[in-house]
């Protein structure tokens, strides 16, 4: 079976298949600034992802600090994908979208969560009810984004 460009780009897309060597994938704007979404889950976590270790998914690039952590991201990226599109928690719960800083997180119950400072993530540390109000607000707020962060 022959396969089009085209469809090599959308399994490269997709994260099913690698460019050749010396092709650049077709991305989007880079996640998390370039963090390696699975280490947020590690003890020494987050690190910086590389270039070397890149996929495509939900319209942007993701980085990985190195082949294990991307392949894991592959087998299932909701798992490891930041929630509420990587938007602050507090300004989605005020329902605003606010961008967050990559190095304020929190895993609540297996969920990474980006905050804009210490201070909104000490709020929703404080009660993680507020976790679950903003998942809850998030399907409004969703459509308002730039096709989609999550």
């Amino acid at each position: 079976m022959w396969l089009t460009r085209r469809d090599c780009a959308i399994l490269i897309l997709a994260g099913l298949a690698e460019p050749a060597i010396g092709q650049t994938p077709v991305a989007g704007p880079l996640a998390l600034s370039g963090f390696d979404p699975v280490s947020y889950f590690l003890p020494k976590g987050p690190r910086a992802g590389s270039s070397a270790f890149e996929a495509s998914g939900g319209g942007r690039t993701w980085r990985f600090a190195g082949a294990a952590n991307r392949a894991a991201y592959l087998r299932d990226p909701t798992v490891y994908t930041p929630r509420l599109g990587g938007y602050d928690v507090v300004g989605i719960l005020d329902g605003r979208l606010v961008d967050a800083d990559p190095l304020v997180f929190a895993v609540i119950e297996e969920r990474l969560y980006l905050f804009r400072n210490a201070e909104r993530r000490d709020r929703v540390l404080g009660d993680p009810t507020l976790a679950e109000r903003a998942e809850a607000s998030w399907p409004s707020l969703q459509p308002l984004t730039d096709g989609g962060r999550e």
